[in-house]
């Protein structure tokens, strides 16, 4: 596959200490049995390795001494590192997957962390992917079912494009949402093969994944595959948040916003939004200075206010083009209401979903407690500016009564109760 890509040219592998275990020797191997030159093995040795932009650059200073074409091989973080530092040094790259643990394999961007902020960094997909299905199905089952829980992400994710393309804050891309829409349901459908490692399972699961990424290449963004859901992981990435001394993966984190975005779209979707009062809505919605002002209280920290007040501001909207706008949500609504319902699954259903394939289905599964989560609503509002299901409930002032019903008694997360599975795993 590299020669028929790149020709006889030279190859540098970038690993990390494990991935380099996995599938960098067996590679090292095949070049030697094809005679192609392979220059070096560069390994990441840093044990807290993970997509920050200083491990960006450690990649990027390798590759400026030399001309050799790249090979990643690992799964999210070393294809994320080597994509930007290869784009970076004016050169393709090659990648090879170890895990069927993200969406970012084929995907026109990479996601790192720099000044504190998870950004989306322009740069192209790698020319040639290679999974190994025997490498993949012998992943850690985590790893598979981080990669789960990140497919199923793309229900709320379409559900959130919906509304988007409706309001007129973001049309619909239709190859882009073909390719990962069309056949999402059955691709999700058996989640129970995924932490076994059965084959066809973790097929499926690796072709829905690369799917993803080819529809952010088309629509040269991740709105194909990314809405509210995602923006609950970036704020925990930003705040470091850790489960047992550890990030918890994207995927887990991602599962989780998910189901808070479920969780939310199930009380919007009650909610009798053709009789929607505007005039009201306007004039319970805050001045810019009072959005200033919540900011601050949301985030004390210097680093991360800044990143939430530039992305908030942002998407403050007058007076005049809110009531536009919510004046179209009251007129669409009967049209819209259905087609949200038909894209998404029930609370119930995604969290079956999210258990049997391995993935956490609890919030306190990853360490965020209610409360935490809770107030995680208000601040993955405002750390983008991506127009999602949280723009819409803010704007109609049915954030705090949704919040109100989701973790109080009788709702799904309600604070007052505790399932001591979830408390313990």
């Amino acid at each position: 596959m590299f020669r028929a890509q790149f020709g006889v040219v030279p190859a540098i592998l970038i690993t990390d200490r494990n991935t380099v275990t996995v599938a960098g020797k067996q590679i090292v191997a095949a070049f030697e049995r094809a005679k192609m030159p392979l220059e070096s093995t560069y390994i990441i040795e840093d044990p807290n390795l993970y997509a920050e932009y200083r491990f960006v650059d450690e990649v990027e200073a390798v590759l400026r001494k030399t001309t050799a074409i790249p090979i990643a091989v690992g799964s999210g973080t070393i294809n994320d590192l080597v994509k930007l530092a290869a784009h970076n040094t004016g050169r393709q790259y090659m990648c090879v997957g170890t895990a069927a643990s993200m969406d970012g394999y084929t995907a026109f961007g990479a996601s790192i962390t720099k000044n504190g902020s998870k950004q989306t960094f322009l740069c192209p997909a790698p020319r040639a992917v290679l999974a190994d299905l025997d490498v993949i199905c012998g992943a850690p089952p985590r790893l598979n079912a981080s990669g789960y829980a990140d497919l199923v992400a793309k229900v709320a994710a379409g559900a959130d494009w919906l509304l988007a393309d409706a309001l007129g804050a973001e049309p619909l891309h239709p190859q882009a949402w073909a390719i990962v829409q069309d056949r999402l349901k059955e691709m999700i459908a058996e989640p129970e093969g995924i932490p076994t490692g059965e084959l066809g399972a973790i097929e499926r699961l690796i072709e829905a994944l690369m799917l993803g990424g080819f529809a952010m290449q088309a629509a040269k963004s991740s709105r194909a595959a990314s809405g509210a859901e995602h923006q609950f992981s970036h704020l925990w990435d930003m705040e470091h948040h850790t489960h047992n001394g550890e990030a918890p993966s994207h995927g887990f984190k991602v599962g989780i916003g998910t189901l808070a975005i479920t969780a939310l779209y199930e009380y919007v979707l009650k909610q009798p939004l053709e009789r929607l009062d505007v005039e009201a809505c306007c004039a319970r919605s805050p001045k810019k200075e009072a959005v200033e002002q919540r900011i601050k209280k949301l985030f004390p920290e210097a680093e991360l206010y800044e990143v939430a007040h530039r992305e908030c501001l942002s998407k403050h909207v007058g007076m005049e083009e809110l009531k536009a706008q919510l004046q179209r949500l009251r007129e669409v609504w009967p049209t819209l209401k259905p087609k949200l319902q038909s894209q998404l699954l029930t609370f119930a259903e995604m969290q079956k979903k999210l258990r049997l394939s391995g993935a956490p289905y609890e919030p306190e599964q990853i360490s965020i407690s209610r409360e935490r989560l809770r107030d995680s609503y208000w601040k993955a509002y405002t750390i983008r500016r991506r127009f999602t299901i949280l723009d819409v409930v803010v704007r109609a002032g049915l954030l705090e009564p949704a919040l109100k019903e989701i973790f109080g008694e009788g709702g799904p997360w309600s604070i007052s109760v505790r399932t001591p599975e979830a408390a313990t795993a």
